[in-house]
């Protein structure tokens, strides 16, 4: 009787293990599709899954491409270009109907990560993700309350107990069958049972322990060190809210207008507040912000843009003398709205100013001089033993910026859009094509990759085949 309640006991263990196993398995994936999704995709594509955006909803996904082989859908989701190059019917079909627009190529995203987001994209069309919090209750809404769904800390707890439980009641049971085989061989002679202190104290234990120990704290030391550094989706507050959408997006202003170090340069380089004049000297007014932001580039350089002139001996101006001069522009812009100045007027120059003196001084380090140039937050930042150049892929590889930083066009705040690791990098030049149309930078390798091509020994030449994952060319 006592074995069969054992082994009852260990078919119940073994088998909410096995589902709590799963249902993490589950959750895992579909919480790195999301957070991949939101990264590559959210930009693009309407997050319900089941509205047209910028790209077409992606329910039903897996359904529209199965008659084709799954790999179709893999290598669209990765470099789509190559699949209409080629002609396929539904890479083409999808081209057309969005006017053409090519998709974003990810060449990092492995089969498993497309996998991961692709089983997102369905549990949310379906909405029955795992961790969803609920539907609320008819005629009303529910509230939201506990931790974070993404955060998967509390499953493994469980989990991790679930284990240690079963552990231990194995642990009892050799005991309990190395007791009654020793009373059968030596009667009353039988060493006494171990109890559960002594089991857990016991020399395999602990020693077990310590290997689990060294074990999960170098994974998780070396997990760590590979991040360090690392700020994918990074997102900061920058002291003038500069809208890329508005300026690249809706004016089509071209990156390498602002940013024109990138064709020239290591650097991309800010735009120093002379390129902004260019045509805020004439665009005084914002077209969201009015003139909160467009005021701290004017405060910044000493521009007057009620005399439309650059202050003389700005530098030496007091602060009280500096804030006459722009609240009385900002004053002036209000009175010309709303034919008073009334107490929301009254407000909202105060509240101008302010964020004027927040954006143009720092407290931390107490420079309170508004004059100077602005201080923006950088984003994208490499190690210091790593070597990019920006020209190298801009005008001689033609890497669209996109490639890189994403759908800026259709960012208000900017984020770190890639991840920048090393591994992310590799893949890309292992997989980009060289091109070699129109391109005098690649006229040494033209000639021999293009026989090879000829004479069919190859079908393409990446970056790969010209070095580009060769340690010196970014390690110094």
């Amino acid at each position: 009787m006592i074995y069969k309640r054992l082994n009852y006991s260990i078919l119940v263990l073994l088998f909410t293990f096995s589902v709590s196993a799963l249902f993490a398995q589950d959750q895992a994936a579909v919480e790195a599709g999301k957070t991949l999704f939101k990264n590559n995709c959210a930009s693009c594509h309407n997050k319900n899954m089941k509205d047209k955006l910028t790209g077409p909803a992606l329910a039903g996904t897996e359904d529209r491409w199965s008659e084709f082989p799954p790999a179709d859908l893999y290598t669209w989701i990765r470099n789509s270009q190559s699949l209409v190059s080629k002609g396929h019917p539904r890479a083409v079909a999808i081209f057309n109907e969005f006017n053409k627009l090519p998709m974003t190529a990810f060449p990092s995203l492995s089969d498993g990560d497309i996998a991961n987001i692709l089983a997102y994209i369905n549990c949310t069309a379906a909405g029955n993700c795992p961790g969803d919090p609920p539907p609320p209750p008819p005629g009303g809404d529910i509230a939201v309350t506990g931790a974070d769904t993404g955060n998967n800390n509390l499953l493994y707890v469980f989990l991790f107990l679930i284990l240690a439980l079963l552990a231990v009641i194995l642990a009892r049971i050799i005991s309990n069958l190395n007791h009654i085989a020793a009373v059968k061989e030596f009667g009353a002679d039988a060493p006494a049972r171990k109890t559960l202190a002594e089991i857990l104290s016991s020399k395999g234990v602990i020693s077990f322990a310590i290997f689990a120990a060294v074990l999960f704290g170098g994974y998780y030391t070396v997990r760590n060190s590979i991040n360090l550094g690392r700020q994918q989706g990074y997102q900061p507050e920058q002291p003038i809210k500069f809208s890329h959408t508005t300026h690249a997006g809706v004016h089509k202003i071209d990156c390498q207008y602002c940013h024109d170090g990138a064709r020239r340069s290591k650097h991309s380089v800010i735009p120093a507040a002379n390129t902004c004049m260019n045509c805020h000297k004439a665009i005084k007014v914002g077209s969201t912000y009015g003139t909160a932001e467009l005021t701290k580039i004017y405060a910044s350089i000493g521009f007057d843009p009620k005399g439309d002139t650059l202050i003389k001996n700005y530098d030496q101006l007091t602060d009280k003398e500096i804030e006459a001069i722009y609240k009385g522009w900002i004053s002036e812009n209000y009175i010309k709205e709303k034919n008073m100045m009334d107490a929301e007027g009254e407000a909202l120059l105060a509240s101008q100013w302010d964020g004027i003196v927040a954006a143009l001084t720092d407290k931390k380090t107490g420079d309170t001089k508004i004059q100077g140039p602005i201080e923006w937050t950088r984003i994208h930042n490499l190690p210091d033993h790593v070597y990019f150049d920006h020209s190298q892929h801009v005008t001689v590889g033609k890497v669209a910026c996109q490639s890189c930083h994403g759908k800026v066009e259709e960012m208000d705040e900017v984020k770190q859009y890639a991840p920048l690791s090393m591994g992310w990098c590799i893949n890309c030049h292992r997989e980009t094509e060289v091109k070699f149309a129109d391109n005098k930078y690649y006229d040494n390798y033209y000639e021999m990759y293009h026989e090879q091509i000829k004479n069919r020994q190859r079908d393409k030449v990446t970056v790969e085949d010209i070095g580009g994952t060769e340690c010196q060319k970014c390690h110094y």
